[in-house]
């Protein structure tokens, strides 16, 4: 009997623990590790091809959170993202609005799996525009919205590939060993101790 009561007793802690039940945030702790800065994750964000065709599909924009410790962070709201032509050499690097604003969701539970990145610790979304270009510059903007009212600000420039290089018309020559232009003269031999006759 008494073994029967430690097994109900191990597997009522074992539940406790396991529990899913998530404990709400007090106020200090949002102060200290809610979202303080956001940016586009400037290496990760580029023009990319996710299907595999071989022609881009549009963005991928990664955006980090951090707090005030400059740790990566979660936070509830939406993205809005905006892409523009670049003006090369201008104060005010966007140029005309290329396509319509791309919205991201992050105020529900799968949101949040769904586009939480764990490599990285960033929030990943694919902004699909068929008509993106790799041979031309843009510049991505960011607004986080957040459900408490706060609001992030970020762009970056996403700069245009290099055209390929192309092969030299001429290739060339196969080097060959070098052959002297003109042939040794045969000096006589000297033997040592004897004076040759020229001198």
């Amino acid at each position: 009997m008494p073994r029967r009561f430690f097994l109900i007793a191990v597997a009522a802690l074992v539940l406790g623990c396991q529990s899913s039940t998530p404990y709400p945030r007090s106020q200090t702790d949002a102060m200290l590790f809610g979202p303080a800065a956001m940016r586009i994750h400037p290496i990760f964000t580029q023009v990319k091809d996710w299907t595999g065709d071989g022609k881009p599909d549009g963005v991928e924009a990664l955006v980090e959170l951090q707090d005030q410790f400059g740790d990566p962070t979660k936070a509830s709201g939406r993205i809005i993202f905006e892409l523009y032509d670049y003006r090369a050499y201008d104060p005010e690097p966007r140029g005309l609005r290329v396509v319509n604003p791309w919205i991201g969701d992050l105020t529900t539970l799968d949101a949040q799996r769904d586009r939480w990145n764990r490599t990285s610790r960033t929030y990943s979304f694919q902004l699909s525009y068929d008509q993106i270009r790799e041979d031309r510059s843009y510049v991505l903007t960011a607004v986080f919205e957040l459900s408490n009212g706060g609001r992030f600000f970020d762009q970056i420039i996403l700069e245009a590939l290099p055209p390929p290089t192309s092969q030299p018309a001429t290739q060339p020559a196969a080097t060959q060993p070098a052959t002297p232009t003109s042939q040794p003269q045969q000096q006589p031999l000297i033997v040592p101790g004897t004076i040759p006759s020229s001198l």
